[in-house]
């Protein structure tokens, strides 16, 4: 491999026992009704509809949503340290983002609310010792205390304000995850500018606690390469084995954290002797450009993805 390449990400998957029950589940329905499905959710998705088949969806989305998940939890572990004990999934669907906060926080005990029950059945399946709640978050009475309240991908399908009913849900920390659209983002600085507003910390991936720097039209997301399975690559009619899931996110924090000194906020570019990273600072976006001149600088760049924290923190 030439030298000057960059250190791809990583491709996410499920855990492998999920994966198998997936597939049975997959093959039990049969080719030609999955890929209906898919094509039908994937339509609805951009039109910000809801729409689903439950073995389409894990097939070709509960895999993105873990992937996203997954690194946004990672984000929070290095922030937070292990002191989560107990997790609540808001609009869970199939347990995606519950799966990646048991990667991270392992003891941790798990909430599921999903008003489907068919996508709460499923998560049954790969979280049997989780607590399901089948119904609406947004006509639940009293969302019980969690130390750490995830809704990944759940929001903007509710269409209701409720982050603030699940701030006070959480005791230590509060994570959103948003498809990585202009629409997503939009959402997802909403959450920001109100949790702040209501006293929040910043966890991840903004470096401070100011306005955001990133003006209309352009938008904040981050990206998390999925493996995809051979069932997904044929009903997508993919060649490639991966995709990149695109979101944007936020994690707040009860009490102040360190957070990041910079976040790389684009893909960073290589050239021979010259690396440019993009990144969000406490002063605003910066462009910075990294020559062989300075080895140690050039060595940590060259590891850079997107999305990384930059700087010495």
């Amino acid at each position: 491999m030439n030298k000057e390449v960059p250190v791809q990400n990583k491709s996410m998957q499920l855990p492998e026992h999920v994966r198998r029950i997936i597939d049975e589940r997959a093959d039990a329905v049969g080719f030609a009704a999955l890929k209906r499905a898919a094509d039908e959710m994937s339509q609805a998705y951009r039109q910000g509809r809801v729409a689903c088949l439950s073995e389409a969806y894990l097939v070709t989305r509960m895999p993105a949503t873990y992937a996203a998940s997954y690194s946004v939890l990672r984000e929070v572990r290095v922030r937070l340290g292990a002191r989560i004990a107990s997790v609540l999934d808001i609009g869970a669907g199939t347990g995606a983002a519950s799966l990646a906060a048991r990667a991270w926080f392992p003891d941790a005990a798990l909430t599921l609310i999903e008003r489907d029950p068919a996508l709460s059945g499923a998560a049954r399946c790969w979280l049997p010792e989780a607590a399901l709640v089948t119904g609406d978050v947004t006509t639940i009475a009293g969302l019980p205390q969690h130390d750490l309240v995830i809704a990944a991908y759940s929001l903007g399908e509710l269409r209701a304000p409720i982050a603030i009913r699940l701030w006070r849900a959480a005791r230590v920390a509060m994570v959103a995850i948003e498809p990585g659209t202009p629409q997503g983002f939009a959402l997802i600085r909403g959450i920001r500018k109100e949790l702040l507003e209501a006293g929040a910390r910043m966890v991840a991936p903004c470096p401070a606690e100011t306005p955001c720097p990133i003006a209309d039209p352009d938008w904040c997301h981050f990206a998390a390469r999925v493996e995809r399975s051979s069932m997904h690559r044929r009903i997508k009619d993919a060649e490639l084995g991966y995709e990149d899931e695109k979101f944007s996110y936020v994690a707040m924090a009860r009490e102040p954290v360190t957070v990041a000194e910079a976040r790389v906020i684009r893909r960073p570019q290589h050239r021979p002797s010259l690396i440019t990273i993009e990144t969000c600072t406490p002063g605003g976006l910066q462009t910075e450009r990294v020559t062989r001149r300075n080895r140690e600088a050039f060595r940590r760049a060259r590891r850079l993805v997107w999305g990384d924290a930059w700087g010495t923190v």
